[in-house]
């Protein structure tokens, strides 16, 4: 986690890139905007922070933006068949470093973070303490994300496996009885303006759902007989987000890819519960 010191050095920094970049072009409106959307495909979890910033952005330079959300690894494949996404933005690093891999994206940074919470039904009374014993409960259906698809689903299994390292055993348990019922391919979809896990909870499709924080606060904020559950240390599971940006992708896209990392995109990140990179 960058230092104060460090953030402010990074700031410094692009004040003066900024400042150099001014000196060749007239200070317009818009001096790097270009006449098509910048096409930004990202995490279905940062879908309320992306679509602030974009607007923010776009008020700032002029710049038309085009944003897509859904899971990770399936953006990633729409990618690779030919989508003309610009700047992806994931959930973990391991999908964009996977396209840097193949050749024509830029090595990722990590630009955010999250962790796993535990968003439960007002009939499950569970602690950060008892959350793994209340898991393990045979009359409790514990949901997740899919695996491979999305990441959510990569860092629930994550937890499995240091659950049982304090429970030999648990994994097999999670492993066998977890429902992945989102994130995936197939996965039924809520119906408009429902977000996707307050709709799963609020159909009772799960007892214990885990998923990042800032999808369980919101998900409690449009039903809020639900409740969230933070992990206990030795169970938490830390989520770094990757970005890259497409190697002959114009400039606009890379301008919002640095806009990400400045302060006031991260603090609208932050005012939504995501962590510093």
């Amino acid at each position: 986690m960058a230092t104060r010191s460090q953030a402010a050095v990074a700031a410094v920094a692009t004040g003066l890139a900024l400042a150099l970049a001014g000196c060749a072009v007239a200070p317009t409106k818009a001096p790097m905007a270009d006449a098509a959307p910048v096409q930004v495909y990202a995490a279905g979890s940062l879908r309320e922070a992306f679509t602030e910033i974009a607007r923010d952005h776009s008020a700032r330079t002029g710049q038309k933006m085009a944003l897509s959300f859904g899971a990770s690894g399936l953006l990633r494949e729409r990618i690779e068949k030919g989508e003309p996404a610009q700047v992806f933005a994931s959930a973990d690093t391991d999908h964009p470093q996977r396209l840097a891999a193949r050749g024509g994206w830029q090595a990722p940074v990590v630009f955010t973070r999250n962790a796993l919470c535990a968003l439960t039904s007002e009939q499950i009374s569970a602690t950060p303490d008892t959350l793994l014993a209340t898991m393990l409960r045979s009359d409790v259906r514990v949901g997740t994300s899919t695996p491979k698809a999305d990441p959510s689903g990569d860092y629930a299994w994550a937890l499995f496996r240091q659950a049982d390292q304090l429970q030999p055993g648990a994994y097999a348990q999670l492993d066998a009885k977890a429902l992945k019922l989102t994130g995936g391919a197939d996965s039924p979809k809520p119906p408009a303006g429902r977000g996707t896990y307050a709709w799963v909870m609020d159909q009772r499709q799960a007892d214990v759902f885990l998923t990042y924080c800032t999808n369980a606060v919101a998900a409690q904020a449009e039903v809020p007989r639900l409740r969230v559950v933070q992990l206990p240390a030795a169970l938490q599971v830390g989520a770094a987000y990757g970005l890259t940006v497409r190697a002959d992708a114009p400039a606009a896209a890379q301008a919002f890819a640095s806009a990400l990392r400045q302060p006031a995109a991260q603090a609208v990140l932050q005012r939504m519960g995501f962590g510093q990179p």
